[in-house]
């Protein structure tokens, strides 16, 4: 997989590990299809023995680009597909290739659920986490359903959804959210030690663990990606949905109505 195969991320070969930054920092690394394109096709090509995901400072992924995917809350709707799950969670969620989270700043919306779907996290101090959704009138996607659920119980997760509060690295790492909060500049170094550590296992040995960790505690993504993906055309419908984002891009408190 060539470098130049991509134009929203930056991959690098460090042996068996690979390096994927999200590279839009002048949007704070905000995904659009191509973002997402790219995610899919760098996850289901990779023959690493573990990835490491990162973003270009000074943000890990502050979600949807609101312009491109959430079309401006214009009111226009996304283009009608068969609900699924999102092809770059499917990809993430079934990869049997273990992933590393280095979060180097906000990790919000859809960048929350993007370090949710690694396996371990690495946090940097100035790591920031909120699942923003519903202050956009939306649901979370699948990880924020489950994964977030198993990492801090269902209560904090509840709190985390209902609010769309943002937390800072230490107290995600007092509820389980991440394994470890580094200072930023040991950030990546930390990560790729860490991912050198376990692509140095016998590779077969270690596909087979994360699958069975998939067997085990995992529910059926693709089932529950098409229940949020329902969910989700229903509430891109609502007048909620574009106050929260014209609310967004014009700075101001929104007024939701209930439809």
């Amino acid at each position: 997989m060539t470098a130049d195969a991509f134009e929203d991320l930056e991959v690098t070969r460090l042996g068996d590990v690979e390096l994927v930054t999200i590279n839009r920092p002048e949007v704070r690394n905000a995904l659009r299809f191509r973002t997402y394109d790219e995610l899919e096709r760098v996850v289901r090509q990779t023959t690493a023995r573990c990835l490491v995901i990162t973003g270009a400072d000074p943000a890990f992924c502050s979600g949807d680009d609101v312009r491109e995917v959430m079309g401006g809350g214009a009111g226009d709707e996304p283009v009608a597909v068969a609900p699924r799950l999102t092809p770059a969670a499917d990809a993430l969620l079934h990869t049997d290739v273990p992933v590393v989270a280095a979060v180097n700043g906000a990790a919000v919306g859809w960048g929350m659920e993007l370090a949710l779907m690694c396996d371990l996290r690495v946090a940097s101090e100035r790591a920031r986490f909120g699942e923003l959704f519903v202050l956009r009138g939306l649901c979370t996607d699948v990880p924020g359903l489950v994964r977030l659920a198993q990492l801090v119980g269902r209560e904090t997760a509840a709190e985390l959804l209902f609010t769309g509060e943002v937390i800072d690295a230490a107290r995600a790492k007092d509820i389980g959210l991440v394994g470890r909060v580094v200072a930023h500049d040991d950030l990546v170094p930390t990560a790729l030690e860490l991912a050198q550590r376990i692509a140095a296992n016998p590779p077969l040995a270690v596909q087979r663990i994360k699958a069975g960790l998939r067997e085990a505690v995992d529910p059926d993504w693709r089932a529950l990606g098409e229940w949020v993906s329902r969910s989700l055309a229903e509430l891109f419908r609502t007048e909620d949905h574009r106050e929260g984002v014209r609310a967004f891009l014009e700075k101001r408190p929104p007024r939701y109505v209930g439809r």
